[in-house]
């Protein structure tokens, strides 16, 4: 049983849908309206309209449904036929420039105003709002193969490539999009990790590199001696924490948001962060 609150038109109103919303497997949200998929892989939404509420236009294609993105205003699913998208076309609503390429898809994330699928092949597609990352530009087309992994901020889009584990990133170069200052740095990366404007990236010897907005954690120096064996990221929307193996904590960013004083004493044999 799926129950809803807030505001009416944003999809606190789930009533016209609730009889449909049975056996549901999964749900995932836009800025104002929600989807879900349902045991036998079909999907149902609702809330504003304009940003994903409605399903009409590809109801028919959403069949087989394994996962749900969403950016602010568009949703992006996993079907049996590929990639079906639906939503503020500028938001990446509307595939239909690489609908062709949207085969064979193993997974699909978003950034605020765009989409980005990783294929079987390992190749990427992207599309939505270019200031966004919905457009790889050409010059990276040739490095953004055997794709691994895939991490994104508001505002771009970061991969880990080839047996080397490099990283290629898009996008504005303001929110992670460029990581040439960092790029030597970035060989057998474990991980990405991200925020709303920055990207962490987790190394084969527990070390980490950061770049992107310094309003949102891109900047480590101050705590770089101290990021040794880490074993895990998490993020708030302006700040990083990690994990190290000894169980202790290190957090660095904007303000309260990475200010563990309070705490500090607790933060002792810690098994997890999130």
């Amino acid at each position: 049983r799926v129950v809803t609150w807030g505001e009416d038109m944003d999809g606190g109103d789930s009533d016209d849908v609730q009889d449909q919303l049975v056996d549901v497997q999964q749900l995932a949200a836009t800025s104002r309206a929600f989807a879900a998929i349902l045991a036998d892989g079909s999907v149902v939404a609702w809330g504003n309209p304009s940003l994903g509420g409605d399903v009409s236009n590809v109801a028919e294609r959403l069949k087989g449904v394994t996962q749900i993105a969403a950016s602010s205003g568009a949703f992006a699913a996993m079907a049996e036929g590929g990639v079906v998208t639906w939503g503020r076309a500028g938001d990446g609503g509307d595939s239909s420039a690489v609908e062709s390429q949207l085969m064979t898809v193993t997974e699909v994330i978003a950034s605020q105003c765009a989409f980005a699928a990783v294929k079987a092949d390992g190749t990427v597609v992207a599309w939505g709002n270019p200031h966004h990352g919905g457009m790889i530009p050409e010059e990276l087309r040739d490095t953004l193969m055997g794709v691994q992994d895939l991490a994104a901020t508001d505002f771009a889009f970061a991969a880990i490539c080839g047996e080397q584990r490099s990283v290629v990133t898009w996008g504005s170069p303001h929110y992670g999009g460029d990581s040439s200052e960092v790029q030597d740095q970035l060989k057998e990366v474990r991980e990405i990790r991200s925020n709303k404007g920055s990207f962490v990236a987790i190394l084969a010897d527990g070390s980490v590199v950061s770049w992107g907005h310094k309003g949102h954690g891109a900047d480590s120096s101050e705590v770089r001696d101290q990021l040794q064996q880490v074993e895990k990221i998490a993020s708030s929307s302006n700040a990083f924490c990690a994990l190290l193996r000894d169980g202790s904590v290190v957090s660095w960013g904007r303000g309260s948001e990475a200010d563990t004083r309070l705490v500090s004493g607790q933060l002792v044999g810690v098994l997890d962060v999130c």
